[in-house]
């Protein structure tokens, strides 16, 4: 059964399949309202995710930390997400989508604030793996909200607009990042950021009053004996999907995450960039993410979900490398080189939303997104963590071609998986 709901155009107004926004047009108010609250949920997830390694730097400095210490600080978010996830993925199947996304944000959103009046290392880990536990379930619960309000023919697309959210997220950060340490001193900024952490906030306040779970995968998941239940998506019928699928996000988030993560530290101590000439760089890096993530969403729909990931899983390995072999001193073609690494290491992600929720059943959607998406992301995040025990013998550029080998790992994992263009949800 499908979940879409498609009202006729009034006289006078364009066929709904017609123009550029017709993904848009074709969700209705109501889908409408939930693509803004899972849009938003998911910016300020990313700005949130980003207050870390934007400041990994002065953090460093401030508690003298080694290279793998400020890479445990990334990988225990990562590790700690998967149980967030699975938790909100259940949450979702159990007591609806709407809820289990407020709760994720609020989450989120209160242990980056309190992450700024860590007092130790030891504390700001301790708070940056709890708010993992609320990043790790907002995006695959805001997905499979707007997914279920999506028609089989524009879900690639609809779900690639979701995804442009962590672009506009990550914007965000790196321009607050950017007046912070300008104006205040590191040992400040770097607490200040994470105190601007406590924006989401008001979204929640939005969410609650417009939007609502699409009504007829609502009844589904509700007559369902087996909603919200993590055994299921082990059983004979999903237990190959849910294996495939979870190797596919481990490869694809490990090579994400390296980059993300390290990219900030690689630019200002291998390329000696100083606070704003980073935030320039990484503007190119961040537009092509945008564009890469809306592009993606197009080609999902029209090459399959399965040939958009392999081809820019072979793109994004080649942009690392060429981005991290770039002699000493050729600065200029670091900032041309990454608009095209932000692009294919984004466009690849357009197509998660609609291909993982197009691999379950409405009773278990959440459980199976919620389990493969974040179980990856935790065995990714230590592809970060190893980047950060090799810097110091390595560089830090050295050590990003590891990032690389997560997508040659996503594109094996494809091997296991159903092409899923064009099937309704039921």
């Amino acid at each position: 059964m499908s979940t879409t709901q498609t009202p006729r155009p009034a006289q006078g107004e364009l066929p709904e399949d017609s123009g550029a926004f017709a993904w848009l047009r074709a969700l209705g108010p109501r889908g409408r309202r939930a693509f803004g609250g899972a849009f938003g949920g998911y910016a300020l997830d990313s700005y949130d995710f980003f207050t870390l390694p934007l400041s990994m730097v002065a953090i460093s400095a401030y508690f003298s930390l080694s290279s793998g210490q400020t890479g445990l600080l990334t990988t225990v978010t990562l590790v700690v997400s998967a149980i967030g996830g699975v938790a909100a993925g259940i949450l979702a199947d159990r007591i609806g989508r709407v809820k289990a996304l407020m709760i994720t944000v609020i989450t989120y959103a209160l242990f980056t604030v309190l992450c700024g009046f860590a007092p130790n290392y030891e504390t700001l880990l301790v708070f940056r793996a709890l708010q993992g536990v609320g990043f790790g379930g907002e995006w695959a619960v805001g997905a499979i909200l707007v997914a279920e309000y999506a028609g089989a023919k524009h879900r690639g697309r609809t779900l690639g607009g979701v995804q442009s959210a962590w672009a506009a997220g990550w914007a965000l950060a790196v321009i607050v990042y950017t007046l912070v340490f300008h104006f205040l001193d590191p040992d400040t900024a770097w607490r200040v950021m994470f105190w601007t952490g406590a924006l989401p906030a008001l979204l929640v306040i939005w969410v609650r009053r417009n939007v609502e779970d699409a009504p007829q995968a609502a009844e589904v998941r509700r007559a369902s004996s087996e909603r919200g239940s993590l055994t299921a998506v082990f059983k004979p019928g999903l237990l190959r999907t849910t294996l495939f699928a979870t190797l596919l996000s481990t490869g694809v988030q490990g090579g994400y995450y390296t980059l993300a993560t390290w990219v900030p530290t690689y630019l200002k101590n291998d390329r000696g960039l100083t606070v704003v000439g980073t935030g320039g760089y990484l503007t190119f890096l961040i537009s092509g993410a945008f564009i890469g993530y809306l592009t993606g969403g197009y080609l999902t729909d029209r090459l399959g979900r399965k040939r958009n990931i392999v081809i820019f899983a072979v793109l994004s390995a080649v942009c690392i490398l060429a981005y991290t072999n770039i002699p000493a001193g050729a600065n200029a073609l670091v900032l041309v080189l990454g608009f095209p690494l932000g692009f294919c290491m984004s466009a690849i992600f357009s197509g998660f939303g609609s291909f993982l929720a197009e691999l379950y059943p409405t009773a278990v959607r959440g459980t199976g997104q919620g389990f493969t998406y974040n179980t990856g992301r935790a065995v990714g995040a230590f592809f970060p963590t190893l980047v950060g025990f090799l810097a110091d013998s390595w560089g830090v550029g050295g050590a990003l071609v590891f990032g690389a080998v997560g997508y040659g790992i996503a594109v094996l994992a494809l091997l296991g998986l159903p092409e899923t263009r064009g099937r309704e949800l039921v």
